[in-house]
């Protein structure tokens, strides 16, 4: 999966999964679906709304991926992916009010880059987090428990959801991320959900993260044909999970 630029592309790069500024002014309109009975809300930002529980969930957030990149002599993006990360998270935070919060795993891109967190990054975390119960699932990126306080824990169960990093085959009431699927709509490439009758898996939140096609065949294994894939954007578009490349 490639890096994706919410800036003008440039090389081998895409166009932003993200929405642009020039879409900020059209009004915002979320998803609404059920998931084993559960209702469930697919944000245009691309986090999760389950109002029952008074939980937002959202899924690779991958801070400090242009730090790790420089570290390692990789492309060097211009450093702001985690104020824009975060911006949205706020947003969503002010609009959703949550309880709890679920942080779905490579929240951060390895474990380096939770120390090498500014401090005034840190201190706007540590301020969406305040009076909440804040969840920080393991990903692969960063396994290791997080200093950050909240929760640190490989999956959680809740009522018959369970989220976790990775899906498994044959798991029911799954919700996780890991992949970054996307999908075409016209000329515009776009984050999506996939949704079928037992499994939700989250786009990826983060500005720098690349994504992998709807219709690749580890989704095949995963999804039911009837599956569908929730475009994110000004407004969630529905559309069957596409099952051949661009």
């Amino acid at each position: 999966m490639g890096v994706i630029l919410r800036s003008p592309a440039c090389g081998h790069h895409e166009p932003p999964l993200h929405p642009t500024a020039s879409w900020a002014t059209v009004l915002p309109m979320p998803h609404r679906f059920t998931l084993l009975g559960q209702h469930l809300t697919a944000l245009p930002s691309g986090a999760l709304h389950w109002p029952a529980p008074s939980l937002l969930c959202v899924s690779d957030l991958h801070f400090g991926k242009s730090i790790r990149l420089a570290r390692r002599g990789g492309a060097l993006l211009p450093p702001y992916e985690v104020t824009d990360t975060l911006a949205r998270l706020d947003a969503d935070i002010a609009a959703t009010n949550p309880a709890k919060v679920i942080c779905l795993g490579d929240s951060f891109d390895d474990s380096t880059a939770e120390q090498e967190m500014m401090e005034d990054h840190r201190l706007w975390l540590t301020r969406l987090m305040a009076g909440r119960d804040w969840t920080w699932i393991a990903g692969n990126h960063d396994p290791a428990a997080l200093s950050l306080g909240g929760a640190n824990r490989a999956q959680l169960s809740l009522g018959p959801l369970t989220f976790r990093h990775i899906a498994k085959a044959g798991a029911q009431g799954e919700i996780s991320g890991h992949y970054h699927p996307k999908a075409r709509l016209k000329s515009r490439t776009l984050p999506c959900f996939l949704l079928d009758q037992t499994r939700l898996i989250l786009p990826a939140y983060g500005t720098y993260t690349g994504g992998l096609w709807a219709e690749d065949a580890v989704f095949a294994n995963l999804f039911t044909p009837q599956a569908l894939a929730i475009l994110t954007g000004p407004t969630c578009l529905v559309i069957p999970r596409p099952s051949t490349k661009p």
